[in-house]
């Protein structure tokens, strides 16, 4: 059997079209076009490029090294969503979850609808990021925009509607919507009315292994739902349940396990987990941090000012630098948006009566090391909810290949670290394709064939003594911040 397969993929840096070639039960994959996702800024507000990025997915279509293809599947970020008028046409380019005009609006939502009822809905944790508070407060500020839209699809669902012509909203990027009914899998009505959004914007929910159609132009080729949602078609490459927890490493880390059900609890909506939706009915039950966006934040800032610093130069002298000097929440509100990310971290050190960092690898230091303490906390707090010891992390996308991370993440929580695949959007992305053309006859068979294709990494705990001591005086500045 040989087959052929091409996953876009596209992040909130980047984005890339990956081509995937499965013979005799072997899967190998190249990329065959990246390109950068850069924000655009106009009127006071931050969007996202739409029009450029569909041009570079019909580049990554057109690559020479591109062959007769089994399928195409796309997968993006969450929570941000296109409006199209009665005639197709985008409205406007989407807002980029990150654009200022959420600020303040949760606490105004829950004005309207106390948090435990949208919990009890949802079971999705609560983040100002979110799609319910975007529509909220764009509803209020452009009622005539929503007058005149048509239909709402998330980032994913427009791409797919632009390639196929068909307007669905995939599951899995849809429950980060926090407007789907985590019980019906289907939209919670209750909520829209609420709140005044238009209940009948939203396309129909649709399933994960959907062949949604045929490429528009091009020769049939059918298209695909994957996991729409990355960290959905991340979790779909590997097996991480009962003793396994999962670590989608990036930009965002998310943390948790697959399950067969939500667990929509007071304590699950306390400690602010969600249940994102996941594949062949499975149930993601995770947390989100902050994630490596500070280390990116940090970056930026310098190269403000001409210091330019690659991420390998960066962990490497972090390696060097004295351990434990300056701890930090990644989820304090300060680091979601700010404008200069090197000096929101000098502010936390001051305000919590710690040393400024003094050096670049410093400041990667006490990202990485926090970040992994931040790890147990979620951890331990997972174990609860799901009554279970978890003695095995599986580490994996872009973050999985920082072995200073990885060896400070298994330190922190004194759990065995398996890192890999690094490629694991796009493998999952591929899996779905596979299960849904009949090239892998399950999705154990299609993570099998990913297993063998991809090895891990294994990174074992050390002297947990010292991260143990100082995980007491990290909790001291954790906080949980949208709880």
């Amino acid at each position: 059997m040989h087959r052929n397969y091409l996953a876009f993929d596209l992040g909130a840096e980047s984005g890339r079209a990956v081509l995937a070639r499965l013979h005799s039960g072997v899967l190998t994959i190249d990329d065959v076009h990246r390109f950068p996702n850069e924000p655009v800024e106009y009127g006071g507000s931050l969007h996202w490029d739409l029009p450029r990025l569909w041009f570079e997915i019909r580049r990554g279509l057109n690559k020479p090294e591109v062959p007769k293809l089994d399928g195409i599947g796309v997968d993006t970020w969450g929570v941000d969503y296109a409006l199209l008028g009665e005639g197709g046409e985008l409205l406007e380019n989407p807002y980029h979850y990150r654009d200022a005009r959420t600020e303040g609006v949760m606490d105004e939502v829950f004005r309207v609808l106390p948090p435990e009822t949208i919990y009890q809905a949802t079971g999705i944790q609560f983040m100002p990021i979110n799609t319910i508070f975007q529509l909220f407060a764009a509803v209020r500020k452009s009622p005539r925009l929503f007058q005149a839209a048509n239909t709402l699809l998330t980032i994913p669902d427009l791409l797919n509607y632009w390639l196929t012509g068909k307007a669905v909203c995939e599951f899995t990027n849809a429950t980060t919507t926090q407007l789907i009914d985590a019980r019906t899998r289907s939209w919670a009505r209750p909520l829209f009315e609420a709140l005044g959004i238009p209940v009948t914007l939203p396309a129909a929910v649709t399933e994960p292994g959907t062949v949604l159609g045929s490429l528009l132009f091009g020769a049939g080729t059918p298209v695909i739902l994957p996991a729409t949602h990355d960290t959905g078609s991340a979790v779909a490459s590997i097996s991480a349940r009962e003793n396994t927890a999962f670590l989608s490493s990036g930009t965002w880390s998310l943390l948790g396990i697959e399950l067969d059900s939500p667990v929509i609890t007071q304590e699950a909506r306390r400690l602010n987990f969600t249940n994102e939706g996941g594949v062949c009915g499975t149930v993601r039950l995770l947390k989100n941090v902050m994630g490596l966006w500070m280390l990116q934040g940090c970056r930026r800032a310098w190269a403000v000012d001409g210091r330019h610093y690659e991420y390998a130069e960066l962990i490497a002298a972090a390696g060097d630098e004295p351990e434990f000097r300056h701890l930090l929440d990644p989820d304090d509100a300060a680091f979601l948006r700010p404008h200069d990310m090197v000096r929101a971290i000098e502010n936390f050190c001051l305000k919590t009566d710690q040393a400024v960092p003094a050096t670049p690898g410093a400041y990667a230091r006490a990202i990485m090391e926090s970040l992994a303490f931040k790890y147990r906390r979620v951890i331990e707090d997972l174990e609860r909810l799901i009554a279970c010891r978890i003695d095995n992390i599986r580490i994996i996308g872009g973050g999985s290949r920082n072995r200073l991370l990885n060896q400070f993440t298994a330190d922190a929580t004194g759990r065995r670290i398996l890192a890999g695949p690094v490629e694991a959007t796009a493998l999952g992305n591929v899996a779905i394709q596979m299960l849904a053309t009949g090239a892998a006859s399950s999705l154990h068979d299609a993570r099998a064939i990913i297993d063998r294709s991809f090895p891990t990494d294994v990174c074992e705990p050390s002297d947990p003594v010292r991260w143990n001591k100082e995980y007491q005086r990290f909790q001291q500045y954790c906080e949980y911040t949208y709880a």
